[in-house]
């Protein structure tokens, strides 16, 4: 029997981690509940009458993985890989969730979609968020683009933020020391330092938080030859103010800004560089809800701004501006139907500039004046959960869009939930569709971009059965095939001409992933998931087929917590740049694992958490991705003060 064999035989049936709301009361309050989920209908619903594949990651969850990015947590969960997250801690992320790629994963924070003109695949990155203002995380996997529109493919990661504490002042002080370390160093110097800072309460109608973060993190060179460190250097601030105006009346407004700065290396020839990128984003929101009699209407706002400068042997420089407007009505004309109604606004334009070939001054590239698209698209979404068992999730959106026109997207969702003596047992179905609209780059950077694009389509079909046990496990397996259409690709048009464009060849990937939540004991629980994926050859790089997570968490005493995690990768592919060739070759990063070990214990009255980890025990030696640096055996010790 193989190794592949032998760990995917090793895995239960199960479900993903179990999730509980949030203190804080939906305006438009479906049922009261302590386990729901909102992303896949915008509802707060009874998790076992979602047919949708959720895994959710509660703030209880997100303090026992304290010294952890938000990219590491996410990394965690079935049929996703974010390679780069075990790396340099400025090395760029690269999302493959269910054989999928940056561009087909959609991003929410609070609700609403955040992206990055600038970037050639319009994804946000995760290196520009702090896991210290985040509250909770749900991942909706699948097509969802009838709900959230382009991009929403493979998944949907909604972020949300922390809200103020009902008390009239709260202050929350969090630090972290670490060490930041490849296998073959063993000094366990001190070059990981993470604090945050926190104060919020409520004042009567009044609610405020106001947070900051800062990262450095030193000791790794980007590339495996390197000799030098490249530093990685963030600063996040976010501001939240509410009032209540009546019991139908709401606002929210908030605005953040995060910059991070990283040193490279050259990926080109795999040595060392003195090269350095830096991005800022500045984010400003609005979120008014109107409740009435069994509804509400709600308005997410936000006006996002992104500077990203590479300073290299090709300095360049990109000013990103977007708008996102989303406006929808939830009603429920009873406790079984529910319905959303909503107009989705979204406005993009960037520029760009460089240094031409032995010149010193920058020049415009891309120009904003003629670089820029807006999309609007209604949408609908119907829920209904019936007495016998039945559910059905269903939705609709027609995209317009200024560049390409119209496209239509839709989704039926049934699923049956079968009430037991010890339980339930639930099935569920999905076929939905999805688009992702090309990025202003593909459209209009002058040397490659083709304003002639088409939005790739995505249809994922998804096929699954759950089974509850109470207060003991929740088992599930899920099987998806996503199929890949009008796929935009860099192609080589020969005499060396370049230029993004629809291809006619369509792709799949298929594969089954299995999770199970265990409660061994009342203090013992064992998760695991595991994820089989194939992907066709053409866009397999950097994609394990195998992948299992599993953790024993163990709850000693009321104070004290610890865990054991372990993970696994198959083996990949992964392609270079060969600089004496002039050719890109293909090699193949052997299978990993890592154990991770991580411990709390809560003092001052349970005030104060003290906490460490050590993550890759065992010194693994590996590559996430070719001619980089990977993290070996690492400590991070800290402690989390409420006052």
């Amino acid at each position: 029997m193989n190794t592949k064999t032998m760990v995917f035989g090793m895995l239960t049936i199960g479900i993903s981690t179990f999730g509980f709301a949030q203190q804080q009361a939906d305006s438009l309050k479906v049922e009261q509940l302590d386990e729901v989920v909102i992303t896949d209908s915008k509802f707060k619903l009874k998790r076992e009458n979602s047919g949708k594949v959720i895994t959710k990651i509660t703030q209880k969850e997100l303090e026992n993985l304290q010294g952890k990015s938000v990219a590491d947590i996410i990394n965690n969960t079935a049929g996703i890989e974010i390679n780069g997250s075990r790396s340099n801690a400025g090395q760029n992320l690269n999302y493959f969730v269910r054989g999928g790629r940056n561009r087909q994963v959609l991003i929410l924070i609070d609700g609403i979609a955040v992206t990055d003109a600038s970037q050639i695949a319009n994804d946000y990155d995760l290196r520009l968020l702090n896991v210290d203002q985040v509250e909770s995380i749900e991942i909706l996997k699948g097509a969802s683009s009838t709900l959230y529109g382009t991009g929403a493919a493979s998944a949907v990661i909604n972020i949300k933020l922390k809200k103020a504490t009902k008390d009239a002042l709260a202050v929350n002080l969090r630090s972290t020391l670490g060490t930041n370390q490849s296998q073959e160093d063993s000094d366990y110097a001190i070059e990981n330092i993470l604090n945050s800072v926190s104060i919020n309460g409520t004042l009567d109608k009044f609610t405020y938080l106001a947070s900051f973060s800062h990262q450095y993190t030193d000791g790794l060179s980007a590339v495996s030859v390197g000799e030098d460190p490249d530093v990685f250097n963030s600063h996040n601030g976010y501001l939240k103010l509410g009032y209540q105006f009546s019991d139908n009346f709401k606002l929210n407004t908030y605005t953040s800004y995060d910059k991070f700065k990283a040193e490279f290396d050259d990926g080109f020839g795999f040595v060392d560089a003195d090269y350095l990128s830096t991005t800022s984003q500045y984010r400003i929101g609005v979120s008014p809800e109107f409740s009435y009699k069994n509804g509400s209407i709600t308005l997410n706002a936000a006006y996002n701004n992104i500077e990203r400068d590479i300073q290299s042997n090709f300095p360049t420089q990109f000013n990103a501006e977007s708008f996102v407007g989303d406006i929808y009505n939830r009603y429920n004309f009873s406790d079984k139907f529910y319905t959303v109604l909503g107009v989705n606004v979204q406005q993009s334009e960037i520029e760009s500039f460089s240094i031409p070939f032995g010149g010193t001054d920058f020049a415009q590239d891309i120009n904003s004046d003629d670089a820029s698209f807006a999309i609007v698209d209604p949408y609908a979404n119907v829920v209904y959960v019936s007495a016998f068992g039945l559910n059905v999730n269903a939705g609709l959106r027609l995209n317009n869009h200024s560049e390409y026109g119209n496209h239509l997207v839709y989704s039926l969702n049934p699923s049956f939930k079968k009430d037991l003596s010890f339980g339930y047992l639930k099935g569920l179905v999905s076929y939905s569709t999805a688009f992702i609209a090309p990025s202003l780059y593909q459209l209009f950077e002058p040397s490659y971009g083709n304003t002639d694009l088409k939005p790739e389509e995505n249809r994922t079909i998804e096929v699954g059965a759950e089974i509850n046990i109470k207060d003991r496990a929740t088992v599930s397996v899920v099987y998806f095939n996503r199929l890949e259409e009008q796929f935009v690709d860099f192609v080589d048009l020969g005499n060396f001409v370049f230029q993004y464009t629809n291809i006619d060849e369509d792709f799949t990937a298929s594969g089954i992933e299995l999770v199970a939540d265990v409660a061994i004991t009342k203090k013992l629980k064992f998760l695991v998931n595991g994820t089989y994926t194939k992907v066709e050859e053409d866009l397999n790089l950097r994609i394990p087929e195998i992948k299992v997570n599993a953790a024993f968490n163990y709850q000693l005493n009321d104070k004290t917590f610890m865990s054991l995690n372990y993970q696994y990768n198959d083996d990949r592919e992964d392609s270079f740049f060969n600089s004496t060739t002039f050719a890109s070759e293909i090699v193949n990063l052997k299978s990993f694992s890592l154990v991770d070990f991580y411990i709390s214990h809560k003092v001052v009255n349970n005030r104060m958490t003290i906490f460490a980890n050590m993550n890759n025990i065992l010194n693994e030696d590996y590559e996430e991705l070719f001619g980089y640096t990977t993290r070996g055996r690492n400590i991070n010790v800290g402690f989390n003060l409420s006052l």
